[in-house]
C-alpha cells in the first residue's frame, strides 16, 4: 500500500482510539454512481480537447482545475475549478480540488485526480480529512466512475510527478495551482511565453460557442432575469432598511443559489452616488427613493457559464426628469451598439457606435468643452471624464471571457457567428464634478444586455427584461403591484 498523506484534520478534532479507527474500517454499503450519469454536454469536450492539442503537436499540455485558497485560518473559500479545466473536462464541482487534465504528445487526455478514499485499504481520508474526506466535504468519484463521467483516461494525482522526469516537452496553464508550477521546475522567466501561447490558446477556443455552450448562456440570462425581479419585488423592505443595497444584493443571490452554482461575479447593488463607483460589490448603503439603483448582476450556472446584466431602475418606480435625460442617452448609445453587431464587422465597431451618441449627447447638453468631434478624436478623448470604461466584452465561463487571447483574434479581431459578448455603455456623472450642472451630479447608469452573434445580426439573449424608460417603469409597476 502506498503511504498515505497527511490526513487535514483540525486543531479541535478529537482524538481516534485504535478502537474506533477500527470500527470505522468496515461494514460499508457500495454506493456507486449511476452507470449511466455523463457531464452535461459531454458530446462536445472531445472536439474541444482536440483542437488545443492540433494547436501543440507533440507536447504535453498541463490544464489544472486549481486548489483551494484559505479564507482565514482554517477556513477555504469555496472552490470553483478553473475555467480552461471545466471547458475541455466538463466537470465543474467543488471536488475537483488540485485535479489535471493532461494532453500527451500523441493528443490523447488523461484526468489525474484524487479518487475516493477506498474504505478497505485502511484509509482513514474518508472521515478525518476535513478538505477531502467524504464525510466532509463529500462523495468524490474513484478513477473508474471519473472515466464514466467523462470520457476520459484516467489516473491517480500522487502518478502526476512522474509526467516531468524526461524531455517531453511541456507547457503548464501557470498562475492556477501552485504545487503544478512547483513540479514544473524550470525558472518562470524560461517557461513563460510557452505557457503564456498555451493561456492564448485556451481562451482563443472560447471565443466561438457552440450550440450546448449557447443554451447554457441562455439559462443563465433567463435566471438572471427572474433575480432582477425578486429584486424589484424586494425594493419595499430594502428602502425601509438601514443597507438596504444588501437586502436586494441578498434576494439576488439567493436566486443565484438556487438556480445555479451561485453569482458569476459580485453583485453590484448601487443607490445614487455609488452607481459612479463602477465595481461597487460594497453594497453597504441605504436605499432613496428619489434616486437610482444600478443592478449589475448575473447567475452562474451549474455548468459555470455566466450572465451578466445591468439594469438602472428609478427607486420611486418612475423616473425624474433629468434622470430620464440621462437614461436615454445611455439607452440611444446601447440600441447604437447593439445594431453595429454582425458578423464581420470589427470588434470595437459597436464600441465606437456607442461612444458617439455618448459624445454628441454631452455636447449637446453643454457639458463638454470641446465639439464632439474634436472629443472623439484619439488625441483627446474628452467624453471619457464621463464614461471611463469599455461599452461590452466577450461572455461565457468567466463574466471577462476570453481575456487571455491575443488582440488581433479578440479586441483588434472580427465578429463571428456564435460569438457571445455584452453591450454595456454608461454614463458615471460623479457627484463632485463641477462641469456638471447639479442636477445631474452624482447619476450612474448603466445598461447591458448579452447578445449572441448569429448569421445576420445579433439576437438579444436578455430582451425578457425591459430596456426602455415606459418599459421598466410599467414592469416595476406590475411587480410591485
Amino acid at each position: 500500500m502506498a503511504d498515505q498523506p497527511a490526513l487535514n484534520t483540525g486543531s479541535h478534532d478529537l482524538p481516534i482510539t485504535p478502537a474506533l479507527a477500527a470500527y470505522m474500517a468496515g461494514q460499508w454499503a457500495a454506493t456507486p454512481l449511476p452507470a449511466d450519469a455523463r457531464v452535461p454536454g459531454h458530446a462536445y469536450f472531445p472536439a474541444r480537447r482536440a483542437r488545443i492539442a492540433a494547436a501543440f503537436p507533440g507536447e504535453r499540455l498541463f490544464v489544472p482545475a486549481g486548489q483551494l485558497k484559505i479564507r482565514s485560518n482554517d477556513c477555504d473559500y469555496r472552490f470553483r475549478p478553473n475555467s480552461a479545466y471545466a471547458h475541455l473536462t466538463g466537470l465543474t464541482g467543488e471536488e475537483q480540488v488540485g485535479h489535471v487534465l493532461v494532453i500527451e504528445p500523441d493528443g490523447e487526455a488523461v484526468l489525474y485526480l484524487r479518487p475516493r478514499s477506498d474504505r478497505a485499504d485502511g484509509s482513514a481520508e474518508f472521515y478525518r480529512d476535513r478538505r477531502y474526506g467524504e464525510f466532509w466535504v463529500g462523495r468524490r468519484p474513484d478513477l473508474a466512475e471519473a472515466g464514466r463521467l467523462t470520457g476520459l483516461r484516467t489516473a491517480h494525482l500522487d502518478d502526476l510527478p512522474k509526467l516531468f522526469t524526461g524531455n517531453t516537452p511541456t507547457r503548464v496553464l501557470a498562475g492556477v495551482d501552485p504545487a503544478l508550477d512547483a513540479l514544473a521546475g524550470r525558472p518562470a522567466a524560461d517557461r513563460a511565453a510557452g505557457d503564456g501561447q498555451l493561456a492564448a490558446a485556451l481562451s482563443e477556443l472560447c471565443l466561438i460557442k457552440d450550440p450546448w455552450e449557447v443554451e447554457q448562456l441562455q439559462l443563465s440570462v433567463d435566471h438572471t432575469a427572474t433575480g432582477f425581479a425578486d429584486v424589484v419585488r424586494a425594493l419595499p423592505d430594502a428602502l425601509r432598511h438601514h443597507r438596504g443595497e444588501r437586502v436586494l444584493e441578498g434576494a439576488f443571490n439567493a436566486r443565484a443559489r438556487a438556480e445555479g452554482n451561485g453569482t458569476g461575479y459580485e453583485t453590484i447593488v448601487a443607490s445614487g452616488a455609488h452607481a459612479c463607483v463602477l465595481h461597487w460589490i460594497r453594497n453597504d448603503g441605504p436605499l432613496d427613493p428619489a434616486q437610482l439603483l444600478l443592478l449589475d448582476a448575473g447567475v452562474e450556472t451549474d455548468t459555470l457559464y455566466t450572465a451578466d446584466i445591468t439594469r438602472t431602475l428609478p427607486l420611486s418606480g418612475a423616473f425624474s426628469p433629468a434622470q430620464r435625460d440621462a437614461y436615454e442617452l445611455v439607452l440611444a448609445a446601447q440600441s447604437a451598439g447593439i445594431a453595429a453587431l454582425r458578423p464581420g464587422a470589427s470588434f470595437r465597431d459597436f464600441h465606437r457606435a456607442a461612444m458617439r451618441v455618448i459624445a454628441e449627447g454631452l455636447a449637446e447638453w453643454g457639458v463638454l468643452p470641446v465639439p464632439a468631434e474634436q472629443a472623439l478624436r484619439e488625441d483627446s478623448g474628452l467624453y471619457r471624464r464621463y464614461t471611463l470604461c469599455a461599452s461590452g466584452h466577450m461572455l461565457g465561463l468567466d463574466v471577462h471571457d476570453c481575456a487571455k487571447a491575443r488582440a488581433e483574434t479578440y479586441l483588434d479581431g472580427v465578429l463571428e457567428e456564435g460569438m457571445v459578448l455584452t453591450v454595456e455603455p454608461g454614463l458615471y456623472l460623479q457627484p463632485d464634478d463641477l462641469t456638471l450642472p447639479p442636477a445631474l451630479r452624482g447619476i450612474g447608469i448603466r445598461i447591458e444586455d448579452d447578445l449572441v452573434i448569429t448569421a445576420d445580426g445579433a439576437r438579444l439573449m436578455s430582451a425578457a427584461l425591459p430596456r426602455t424608460v415606459d418599459g421598466i417603469e410599467s414592469w416595476m409597476g406590475e411587480l410591485l403591484a
